[in-house]
């Protein structure tokens, strides 16, 4: 089982950068997937960024593409989201999340983050 923790998140200006990290409990860490997901109030989660357990392979929905990066520290047992170019269109709660395999559905992952808040003002 892994347990996993968010930070990192806060409020910003549009164009501003934030880099969220989410630090994971158990020695298995290396074995999972992991993917970024975000929720805005009234809307459904979607999602954001994933990695492979191997950082070999990274993927990214369309809206995020060119201005956020994924990727992990297994030594630190971490994923980090970097978000650069931030929109207000961004704002939500950001979750992490764990799997075997990576994925891109909310219900692809068996494992979650409480979550962080971003916050993006124009």
């Amino acid at each position: 089982q892994v347990q996993l923790v968010e930070s990192g998140g806060g409020s910003v200006q549009a164009g501003g950068s934030l880099r969220l990290s989410c630090t994971a409990s158990g020695r298995t860490f290396r074995q999972y997937a992991m993917g970024w997901f975000r929720q805005a109030p009234g809307k459904e989660r979607e999602f954001v960024a994933a990695i492979t357990w191997s950082a070999g392979g990274t993927r990214y929905a369309d809206s995020v593409k060119g201005r956020f990066t994924v990727s992990r520290d297994h030594a630190k047992n971490t994923v980090y989201l970097q978000m650069n170019s931030l929109k207000p269109e961004d704002t939500a709660a950001y979750y992490c999340a764990a799997n075997s395999r990576i994925g891109f559905s909310f219900s692809d992952y068996d494992y979650w983050g409480q979550g962080t808040q971003v916050t993006v003002s124009s």
